[in-house]
């Protein structure tokens, strides 16, 4: 029986996620480690929010980015984990898994975790 060829399957995660987790990591480092030079006026209630932060609970902020990034690269290494169990062999598409999911997270590993290759017993 041919088997398909799942080697090669890559599903980009929706635009939605991408700009909202962007949005977020982008805010989070900038009031983790600039908080001086972040316009909280101009964020509007976002803003409110990302200063009150700054002003009561900057250590959690500031331990928060580096348990972000240690989750970040603990959802890569499970990426390629099901990479290689679900039989996706191409160098490239593994590459562009653990990319993706180191830059947006769950949003991308959860499309991965769906992938049931052809010619696999499904489980129930």
């Amino acid at each position: 029986m041919a088997r398909s060829d799942g080697g090669s399957y890559f599903r980009r995660t929706s635009l939605f996620w991408m700009v909202l987790v962007s949005v977020y990591i982008i805010l989070h480092t900038w009031t983790a480690f600039w908080p001086r030079d972040v316009p909280y006026g101009l964020l509007g209630p976002l803003g409110a929010l990302a200063k009150y932060f700054v002003d009561y609970h900057y250590p959690a902020l500031y331990n928060g980015w580096f348990l972000m990034f240690a989750i970040h690269v603990c959802e890569a290494l499970f990426a390629l984990k099901f990479c290689s169990d679900k039989g996706i062999d191409s160098t490239s598409t593994r590459l562009l898994w653990i990319a993706q999911t180191f830059l947006f997270g769950l949003t991308s590993l959860c499309l991965l975790i769906k992938y049931k290759p052809d010619g696999r017993p499904k489980r129930q």
